[in-house]
């Protein structure tokens, strides 16, 4: 019984990412058939230079030209790194590309405008990626190009990776297109998905994290329970320097409610020695559930 209750929720999970990765794939293309698309804006991966194919070249359209520079990369990354979440990869790829050539003959374009299409068009594209991530899903392309390049670089950051290749899309797009403003406008798609994913992925509750050393916690961490609401954590600690036992308090707050600690610190102890940092995530009573969060 225990057994047939495991596959059966193994299998109702995998039927529920398959549906989720289907609503990112469909996402993902609107974004670029209604929006990036028919305006040329090729912000960069694998699809901003099936943009610029398709429109060059032509013979194939955008969702196609995304299936066949993905051959070889995913070729290569099962080589490399074996058929782990190859299935969900290549079915992500495909079906997001059938839903840009069927939008693409049957729906069209959204706009013309190019800085509403700047705009609109990574949203869309970034709620596909982040369902699709969340789902276990790769959309292929620039992420097995990346991790090709770590394998060589391993001192060069993700980010960076990224940045680069995006760039080298967006100046691709100006010479091939001979149009400036829209590397400009394809730079604008750019940074607004890259926001909007790392807010899709890591969450909008971004917090405070503050680590407080005062000769009067006490009396800061009773303030800051009372009159801020917050929880407060004493973490003992040994001074390096002094040789001293320091009690640190650590206390994570929302952002709206830094100022006012900064007060009530401020009034107790001016020469008190205050750390803030940001926290990107955070889970438990009063922000996220454990059970929403990625794992």
């Amino acid at each position: 019984m225990n057994i047939f209750h495991r596959f059966k929720n193994k299998y109702v999970q995998f039927l529920v990412n398959m549906v989720m990765i289907t609503i990112g794939c469909a996402s993902y293309a609107a974004g670029v058939f209604l929006f990036l698309d028919p305006n040329a804006l090729a912000s960069g991966g694998i699809s901003g230079v099936s943009i610029i194919l398709s429109h060059l070249i032509g013979v194939f359209p955008t969702g196609t030209w995304i299936v066949i520079l993905n051959v070889p990369l995913l070729l290569i990354a099962t080589w490399k790194f074996g058929f782990k979440f190859l299935f969900t990869t290549i079915y992500a790829i495909i079906m997001s590309s059938l839903f840009m050539n069927l939008g693409s003959q049957y729906i069209g374009a959204a706009t013309d405008d190019p800085m509403l299409a700047a705009l609109a068009g990574p949203v869309l594209v970034s709620i596909g990626i982040a369902t699709m991530f969340h789902a276990g899903a790769s959309t292929g392309g620039t992420d097995i190009l990346v991790k090709l390049m770590r394998l060589k670089f391993k001192s060069v950051s993700t980010g960076v990776i990224f940045m680069i290749f995006d760039v080298m899309v967006i100046i691709a797009s100006a010479i091939a297109f001979k149009r400036f403003e829209l590397s400009i406008y394809a730079g604008v798609c750019v940074v607004v998905q890259t926001i909007m994913v790392d807010k899709l992925l890591y969450g909008f509750d971004s917090a405070k994290m503050i680590y407080i050393m005062s000769e009067k916690n006490d009396i800061i961490t009773k303030r800051l329970l009372e009159e801020l609401d917050v929880g407060a954590t004493i973490v003992h600690s040994h001074g390096g320097y002094t040789g001293k036992n320091q009690p640190v308090i650590m206390c994570v707050l929302k952002k709206q409610q830094l100022p006012r600690a900064k007060e009530v610190i401020r009034a107790e102890d001016n020469s008190a020695f205050l750390i803030v940092t940001n926290a990107t995530e955070i889970l438990g009573e009063g922000y996220k559930s454990h059970d929403t969060a990625e794992l």
